[in-house]
């Protein structure tokens, strides 16, 4: 199983996360291309950071976004969004580089995630990115999602992902961040849910039902609060379970 979180989210003098602590915890890192969050310096410093852990580092690519966090959508045209993944993947490929590494998958952030779990268009402009960067890079998202098809369909390497301290809906979608409950907070109760998805088993959804995930990777948010403690807890219970953890791209 794969533990991945987002990183880089900072911006200037402006930090959110422990970078660092959770380098120690994840076998992949998402890192902030510079729309949402980050700037060249933070990520130069976490794909250098990354590269020293052995932790594979990720493309988090976004709407541009900076005041919002990447949390709004945007009607952006299918052809300027294909551009400005391109650009973010392009700009930290080269701080991968440097770190003697290199961008070895592509997850959206944010308000783009949910919106191309069902808009077409935008799940087919990013998916256009990816093919014409690089069409052995593998593709994180949503089981069922518009994006994942597409993905698919074009020939790229598709992920399967989950989320350890987020509610999920009956039909397997997130619950908004604006209604109550959709973030879970209780590290005890994360950490059993992680080691239910990584074995197959079912977890509750929001109405009380069961939920059958069987994700590919575990996304441990790296700006809840209580972030590394909580994604600790998850590591040690799934490798008390017996669930061998590495990152998905080899």
């Amino acid at each position: 199983m794969d533990l991945n979180s987002d990183l880089g989210e900072g911006f200037g003098q402006w930090q959110l996360g422990d970078d660092d602590a959770l380098l120690g915890v994840v076998t992949s890192a998402n890192v902030a291309c510079g729309f949402h969050a980050g700037d060249p310096s933070i990520m130069r410093r976490v794909c250098a950071r990354a590269a020293s852990a052995g932790v594979a580092v990720g493309a988090q690519v976004s709407y541009r976004d900076l005041a919002g966090f990447g949390r709004r959508f945007v009607d952006v045209e299918p052809a300027e969004l294909t551009a400005d993944v391109l650009y973010q993947i392009g700009a930290l490929e080269a701080f991968a580089r440097v770190a003697g590494t290199r961008v070895r998958y592509v997850k959206p952030h944010g308000a783009l995630y949910n919106a191309i779990v069902g808009h077409e268009e935008q799940a087919a402009a990013v998916v256009q990115a990816v093919v014409e960067y690089d069409r052995e890079l593998p593709v994180l998202g949503l089981p069922g999602s518009a994006w994942l098809r597409l993905a698919d369909e074009a020939g790229l390497t598709t992920v399967a992902e989950a989320f350890a301290d987020r509610e999920y809906t009956p039909e397997g979608t997130l619950v908004s961040r604006r209604l109550p409950g959709a973030v879970l907070h209780d590290a005890d109760e994360i950490a059993r849910r992680c080691v239910a998805m990584a074995t197959g088993e079912p977890v509750t959804d929001v109405e009380g039902g069961l939920l059958r995930l069987s994700p590919e990777s575990i996304c441990v948010h790296g700006d809840t609060p209580g972030a590394v403690a909580i994604a600790r807890r998850v590591r040690e219970a799934l490798t008390a379970a017996g669930v061998p953890l590495a990152s998905f791209t080899g």
